[in-house]
């Protein structure tokens, strides 16, 4: 334990990998992921974080968030968390900014705990030993076998109770995609993600359709910016459907205007986006206060830990190209079995090691 050690600096590197297959959702095409990923050291020790970002967010990092938090005791995150945050004034709170400032934070979270040899559920406090998963991807541009192969294999071979399908980039062809998705999948919980691709009648006209599918949750059927359409279409869509919104959570203050909005039954939060897992407990101790569940969004091996000490929560997304990032780059990412995944115990931090040799060929900054 070194409970005096300081944080001597911050080293930020970017890795840009392409996707196993192009992928397109509602509203973006893409055919490539980058993870900017932060290690910071202190008594000896070396902790890691990332996010999913551009990869201008490492220059951030190795300049004025390193400059903030640099000399800070490493027991003490919440500080250098508000470090960070004035430092960053004059350059806005969101988007990229608001990346960076995860990043950082997760390592340093990370850093603490290996400092004090424990695991990083642990030093959250655990609600739970295990948290349950469901499969995401099932993106616009598979054809229907891709599709059926894709989400049967979560459920055949993972044990996932639910997964989740792309849709809006054809809205004509949705029901379709839908139904054919259900055959694949049997009587496994199916989510749908819009991406905000719609409008309002739309999503209330294709929601109705979705239902005769047993669809049960409907992610971002407008845009997350429209809080009393979002709201509108909790009161309207079949109530065997949830409306879940949140990935872009980047401030406290945007988590609690969705929530005082009343716009959606589930939220989800992201780690890499709403400033660390500093920022990730505070908003869900705002969503504790709503009495609204919560869903991790993405980055499954970076939130095991937080979602195992959270309040209210009901699931990490198992999203197929962080699951296939991680695999790749970190030793000790986790493995789902029985639909679940569970901290290693033995493991200080996250868990995880970054294999920087492994991951060279993709580094971009």
């Amino acid at each position: 334990m070194r409970q005096g050690a300081t944080i001597e600096g911050l080293r930020a590197t970017a890795y840009t990998i392409p996707t196993d297959a192009p992928e397109a959702d509602g509203t973006l095409s893409w055919d490539s992921t980058t993870m900017v990923l932060v290690r910071v050291r202190a008594g000896g020790r070396e902790g890691v974080g990332y996010s999913y970002a551009h990869e201008a967010a490492a220059m951030l990092i190795g300049g004025k968030l390193a400059d903030a938090v640099r000399g800070l005791s490493a027991m003490d995150v919440p500080a250098a968390w508000e470090a960070m945050r004035r430092t960053i004034r004059n350059l806005g709170r969101q988007g990229l900014v608001a990346e960076a400032i995860s990043a950082v934070d997760i390592a340093l979270w990370d850093l603490k705990a290996k400092l004090l040899d424990v695991s990083l559920s642990d030093l959250l406090g655990k609600r739970r030993s295990e948290i349950p998963i469901y499969g995401s991807g099932g993106f616009t541009s598979y054809d229907d076998a891709r599709l059926t192969d894709q989400l049967s294999g979560w459920v055949e071979d993972l044990g996932c109770a639910w997964v989740k399908m792309k849709v809006g980039t054809h809205p004509d062809d949705d029901p379709r995609r839908v139904a054919v998705a259900r055959g694949a999948v049997g009587r496994a919980g199916l989510f749908v993600d819009g991406n905000g691709a719609y409008s309002v009648k739309q999503a209330i006209e294709l929601g109705e359709r979705f239902a005769d599918c047993g669809v049960t949750w409907f992610e971002e059927p407008v845009t997350a910016d429209d809080l009393p359409g979002l709201g509108l279409l909790r009161q309207r869509l079949p109530a065997g459907i949830e409306v879940a919104a949140g990935e872009y959570i980047f401030t406290l203050d945007r988590a609690r205007r969705l929530l005082e909005a009343e716009a959606v039954d589930v939220m989800q939060l992201d780690a890499t986006r709403c400033l660390g897992l500093t920022g990730f407990m505070m908003a869900a101790a705002q969503a504790e206060a709503h009495h609204v569940d919560l869903s991790c969004h993405c980055a499954p091996a970076l939130h095991l830990h937080a979602a195992c000490a959270g309040p209210r929560m009901r699931h990490i997304e198992w999203f197929h190209d962080h699951v296939r990032i991680e695999a790749m780059l970190f030793d000790g990412a986790p493995q789902a079995r029985g639909g679940v995944v569970a901290p290693d115990a033995g493991r200080p931090g996250l868990g995880l090691d970054f294999k920087e040799a492994d991951a060279e060929r993709w580094r971009v900054h």
